[in-house]
């Protein structure tokens, strides 16, 4: 009987072991498991392309651990931070990217690499009802594009977007200046709308801006102001609404003198906003 408690002992022991044993087999991930760097990042990919983006990052990092010196590795550090910008994860993407530029400076794709870290920036902008720190991040990011590379591939598509970000910084300050007109406080409502004049000339919100301006002076009671910027309204956007609804504004001395103004209005709108 003491035998066959001792044998029964002995096999369960055993049991135990082969058990604990598979368990640990189990557990262990087959996605990082050593393997040759091109089988990794060929998996990595297809991940990739699927929209598997969890998947294929941990694959790319394998890429890099496991071989770290290849050229797949410094490849997956590159596509490891596309996976990261499909994924939406934004923050992890441009990690990867300063990575990418601090680790390989002379490399090819460092151009590409920037311009991602703008796109980053540039997905992450929110309306203009809200703060615009990241809109002014997308900016300087796509300045950078364009500025060390101009003769890159990315330029060209960098200068696109950064109209529509200025866009953007303009419509903010169009509807901070416009609250403040709600509230009564022109002062604060010209600086805003004078920002936009001159710092945002190539947007589409100068004319509205011009025309805000004219009201604001209006109402201030600063009427020389009011008619020489809608002279500068009416040089450059003639046939604009805002054009004929600032018209409307002015009495009718005023109307004559803009029309003598124009005349002679430069284009250049920075030195008419100053009266004479």
């Amino acid at each position: 009987m003491q035998k066959f408690i001792a044998r029964l002992l002995v096999t369960s022991v055993l049991s135990v072991g082969i058990l604990s044993g598979c368990s640990s087999e189990e557990k262990q991930d087959p996605l990082t498991v050593d393997r040759p760097a091109d089988q990794i990042f060929k998996e990595a990919d297809a991940a990739e392309k699927e929209g598997n983006y969890k998947k294929a990052s941990v694959l790319y990092s394998e890429v890099e651990r496991q071989h770290p010196y290849s050229d797949y590795a410094t490849l997956s550090q590159l596509r490891q931070a596309e996976a990261a910008y499909s994924a939406l994860k934004y923050d992890d993407a441009v990690i990867a990217l300063e990575r990418f530029v601090e680790l390989h400076p002379g490399h090819d794709q460092v151009p590409y690499a920037y311009y991602m870290m703008a796109m980053c920036y540039y997905e992450q902008m929110t309306d203009v009802a809200r703060d615009q720190g990241m809109t002014k991040f997308a900016l300087e990011a796509l300045d950078t594009v364009i500025n060390r590379f101009p003769d890159s591939k990315y330029a060209r598509d960098a200068e696109l977007k950064r109209d529509l970000v200025l866009d953007h910084l303009a419509g903010k300050e169009m509807e901070v200046g416009r609250y403040y007109v709600k509230k009564n406080e022109y002062n604060a409502a010209i600086n805003r709308f004078l920002m936009v004049v001159k710092e945002y000339q190539t947007t589409t919100h100068v004319p509205e801006a011009l025309h805000r301006l004219v009201e604001s002076y209006m109402v201030l009671g600063l009427k020389d102001e009011a008619t020489h910027v809608a002279a500068v309204l009416g040089h450059n956007f003639p046939g604009s609404q805002w054009y004929e609804d600032s018209y409307a504004l002015l009495d009718p001395a005023q109307r004559r003198k803009l029309d003598d103004k124009r005349s002679w209005v430069s284009r250049t709108m920075d030195s008419l906003l100053t009266p004479d």
